[in-house]
């Protein structure tokens, strides 16, 4: 059974059309009219090996906040979607991702409880503008979206980094490296990952 997704989200701030395969090559077709977020939506379906196509906009002339917020829910719903019933996945991951001096930790549980705690940005990276017009605090702000949306457990957390680019750069790939093993197939797994029948 194809592990695929396609939502079509319109709201008076933005409209999104999210496409994904969760057992692709990690091939992407992204534009969201952020540049930097389609920066790190390329690489998070790169690097998760999900095939991956968005077509958003929204009143990026306000902010770039609903855009980018709406695609994260859709990503999340979307993969909520594609993996169905959970049947045979691994279930959980971690992976740690460096880029030069930025290192950074995920774990991801697809339990169907959705919880995230991101953890040691350092100070004042909330702040920060990124490419122009994505903000460090919409890093944090895509994962609790993502993670809710998706209905998986995600720890995240900064272990070094100077440079926000870097920062935000190595959060996007250690998720994104983390998914691909959590929700991959497991030969050696019959049936839903979990002592209760269901996640």
């Amino acid at each position: 059974m194809a592990r695929t997704a396609t939502i079509v989200r319109e709201t008076s701030e933005s409209s999104v059309e999210l496409s994904l395969n969760l057992d692709g090559t990690g091939k992407t077709d992204i534009e969201t009219t952020v540049p930097f977020f389609n920066h790190m939506m390329t690489a998070l379906g790169k690097h998760s090996l999900i095939d991956l196509t968005i077509r958003a906009h929204g009143d990026t002339d306000i902010d770039a906040h609903h855009t980018v917020e709406d695609t994260a829910i859709v990503f999340g719903e979307a993969l909520r979607m594609a993996l169905g019933d959970k049947g045979g996945i691994r279930r959980f991951a971690d992976a740690t991702v460096p880029l030069d001096e930025a290192l950074a930790k995920a774990v991801v549980d697809v339990s169907g409880r959705p919880y995230c705690v991101c953890s040691g940005e350092p100070e004042g990276f909330q702040y920060c503008m990124i490419g122009g017009h994505f903000t460090g605090s919409l890093v944090r702000h895509v994962m609790e979206s993502i993670a809710f949306h998706a209905g998986i457990c995600l720890h995240l957390h900064v272990i070094a980094g100077r440079d926000p680019h870097h920062i935000a750069e190595a959060e996007f790939k250690a998720l994104a490296r983390a998914l691909r093993f959590a929700i991959e197939p497991d030969p050696r797994v019959e049936g839903i990952p979990s002592t209760k029948g269901a996640l």
